[in-house]
């Protein structure tokens, strides 16, 4: 029997995505999101850092391609996948461990704090882009680049 505990993340990359593709030729990105937590002191009216969780995150498949091209150590992403539990045996102690990690079904950058260009493929149905997208009006004068 498994347990499917849906878990969503907001945090910043610890480093770049590691990527890769398995034997069978499954594609797979593996990446740490540092989740910081603030809490509001009551007393001083301020708010205060209360720790920092690290969460290991694996993506497979097209996603995983995404992943490794799109996202740099220090962005800020979005997570949504399940949470894992396994076990290993540490061949150098032969103590058995237990791991956490979330297998995302979804990863995004975050457009909390930053702005984000996005590629679009060509409809499947329609013409093929022909050239580049016309930023909006709001953005001409922004700097912001695709």
């Amino acid at each position: 029997m498994t347990t499917r505990i849906p878990v969503t993340l907001e945090g910043n990359l610890t480093a770049d995505p590691e990527h890769g593709e398995a034997d069978a030729g499954n594609r797979w990105a593996r990446f740490t999101v540092a989740v910081n937590d603030r809490r509001l002191n009551e007393t001083t009216g301020t708010w205060e850092d209360a720790g920092t969780v690290f969460h290991r995150v694996v993506v497979f498949n097209q996603q995983a391609s995404h992943v490794a091209a799109s996202l740099r150590k220090g962005d800020s992403v979005l997570v949504a996948g399940d949470l894992r539990f396994g076990s290993y045996t540490d061949k150098e102690s032969g103590v058995t461990r237990e791991t956490r990690d979330v297998v995302a079904e979804n990863v995004g950058a975050s457009l909390k704090f930053t702005n984000v260009g996005v590629d679009r493929a060509p409809k499947a149905n329609g013409p093929a882009a022909t050239g580049p997208v016309a930023e909006p009006a709001r953005y001409a004068d922004s700097g912001i680049t695709r």
